[in-house]
């Protein structure tokens, strides 16, 4: 069993900062992102830690870096929702042989869906079958 890899991984620290970064309406200081990190995630990274991460964001092609005066600000260059379907697609390979239905079924015992996201998961199904 092997998994392709199509891109670089990212490690977890990279994924809060990309997580930072995309939900974010504009382009964030780096000030910005170290604050993002502090509160969502709980890290007190140093200034000098995340500009590190940031780095190796750049070189794997997840986001680029422009200069306003002195603040530096980062840009997503690689999109969410194509990130999720490929990390998602890797767990399907890697976990499940490529059995979304096991995939699917550790997924809703892990999370224990409500009646209204069942509901919605069904109809969800219902238009992949048509």
């Amino acid at each position: 069993m092997s998994v392709k890899k199509t891109e670089k991984d990212i490690s977890g620290c990279e994924k809060m900062i990309m997580k930072v970064v995309w939900d974010a309406d504009r382009d964030l200081s780096t000030s910005e992102v170290i604050d993002a990190l502090k509160v969502r995630y709980g890290k007190n990274y140093a200034r000098t830690t995340v500009v590190t991460f940031i780095q190796r964001l750049i070189e794997k092609g997840y986001v680029t870096t422009h200069r306003k005066g002195k603040m530096a600000y980062v840009h997503a260059s690689k999109n969410e929702a194509r990130y999720i379907e490929k990390f998602l697609k890797n767990v399907d390979e890697f976990w499940f042989q490529g059995k979304t239905d096991h995939l699917f079924a550790a997924l809703c015992k892990a999370t224990k869906p409500s009646k209204e996201e069942l509901s919605e998961m069904k109809k969800i199904i219902e238009e992949l079958e048509k």
